[in-house]
């Protein structure tokens, strides 16, 4: 059974989900991705997992329910951050590490379970993203040479990645492809594909 990390920023105006704005104001796009991380959180707590961690770019807030180990976001550039949570987690229990972030609020206990099912026979899991990055990335045994110097925020970061996997010839199994909500068209979307997640409420109570 692996650990769930989650990677996420607090949600603060003006800090977070910037390119919903326009059309949303920077204090409707903290809302929602407040409303997208509770989401990620409740399905990590669902899901099995020897321990459940948050790195948070930030401080906590009501949003984070019990009995998840906060610890703080190390390292400048993405890929220094992600390969920074995964050492950390594993640190602190040497477990095989899932990994997900704020950008999805659709995910579920299922598919978190499944990714963990996945690296009982696999050395990593892998779920694309529909803009060319990746929601998830499991590693039985985390390597920050995984991720280091791996271009993110790129069209072709999930090819590099998933390069970079196989060339250090790990088994991958992949996952569904998910979308991140990265833009407004993004939100509407992931909002009808979960109807009934805090991230669709916040959506309906701004209108949209």
């Amino acid at each position: 059974m692996p650990q769930i990390l989650i990677v996420a920023k607090e949600p603060v105006p003006g800090k977070v989900k910037t390119r919903l704005t326009p059309p949303y104001s920077p204090a409707q796009a903290a809302a929602l991705a407040e409303a997208a991380l509770r989401d990620s959180l409740r399905a990590a707590a669902a899901a099995p997992a020897t321990q459940r961690v948050l790195a948070l770019d930030g401080l906590p807030g009501r949003w984070l329910p019990a009995g998840f180990v906060v610890i703080p976001q190390r390292g400048a550039g993405l890929d220094e951050r992600l390969a920074a949570a995964f050492s950390d987690a594993h640190r602190l229990r040497p477990d095989p590490v899932v990994l997900i972030g704020m950008d999805t609020p659709q995910v579920t206990p299922t598919l978190l379970r499944a990714a963990g099912e996945a690296l009982e026979r696999h050395d990593a899991v892998y779920g694309p993203a529909a803009d060319g990055g990746f929601w998830l990335l499991g590693l039985r045994r985390p390597d920050p040479a995984l991720l280091l110097g791996v271009p993110m925020s790129h069209p072709e970061t999930g090819k590099h990645q998933l390069d970079r996997l196989e060339r250090a010839g790990l088994t991958v199994h992949l996952l569904p492809e998910l979308i991140d909500v990265d833009n407004a068209a993004d939100a509407d979307t992931v909002a009808a594909q979960a109807p009934d997640s805090c991230f669709a409420a916040t959506l309906r109570g701004l209108g949209r």
